[in-house]
């Protein structure tokens, strides 16, 4: 109980959209959202498996994941059997949004404190569009995610960690890593 009659306690906490933690739980899913963008644009022209996934969408097939206040979001298009990651301005009307309730669901997920199925199942993350696409976008997230981090951690990622060998695994990562750090430094 606040003891002070000039402060006004509304109840809320800091995730819900004030003070300091909010600001860093924002910044930290936006660098996410963006670091996770460039990785999947990355394995999809790396990784097989991936591409495949990616074919197997409708031609001009567009995403976007972001939080449903508008901010931070990534948005990613098809071309060919490929992703590539856009500016969310660039195509306001994805054909599949994976929508975050809050900033503090989308920093849970992005943070590996919780899954996306178990986020789908806790009703923090929406998808609204075509569930088969929302499906392959997912399996191909999952599997870059189960390439790019350490296993520790994407078992706390995944719901279940794929069937990777440790040199395909190994390969695949410096390939996708490789590849992000030429698409970083490369002048359009």
């Amino acid at each position: 109980m606040n003891s002070n009659p000039d402060v006004v306690d509304t109840g809320l906490s800091p995730a819900a959209g004030r003070g300091p933690a909010y600001s860093i739980q924002r910044a930290y899913a936006g660098f996410m959202m963006w670091l996770i963008s460039r990785l999947l644009q990355a394995a999809s022209a790396v990784d097989p498996v991936i591409r495949r996934d990616i074919d197997r969408l409708p031609d001009d097939f567009s995403f976007s994941m972001r939080v449903r206040s508008g901010s931070p979001a990534m948005t990613m298009i098809k071309v060919g059997d490929r992703l590539r990651a856009i500016p969310s301005s660039a195509r306001p009307q994805a054909a599949l949004v994976f929508g975050f309730k809050h900033v503090a669901h989308a920093f849970l997920v992005m943070s590996f404190q919780e899954s996306t199925p178990r986020a789908f199942a806790n009703d923090r993350l929406a998808v609204d569009g075509d569930f088969a696409c929302a499906m392959k976008i997912m399996r191909s997230l999952n599997r870059m995610q189960a390439l790019v981090l350490p296993r520790f951690i994407a078992v706390r990622a995944l719901k279940a960690y794929p069937p990777i060998g440790v040199v395909e695994k190994l390969g695949l990562a410096a390939r996708i890593y490789g590849r992000l750090l030429i698409e970083f430094f490369k002048r359009d």
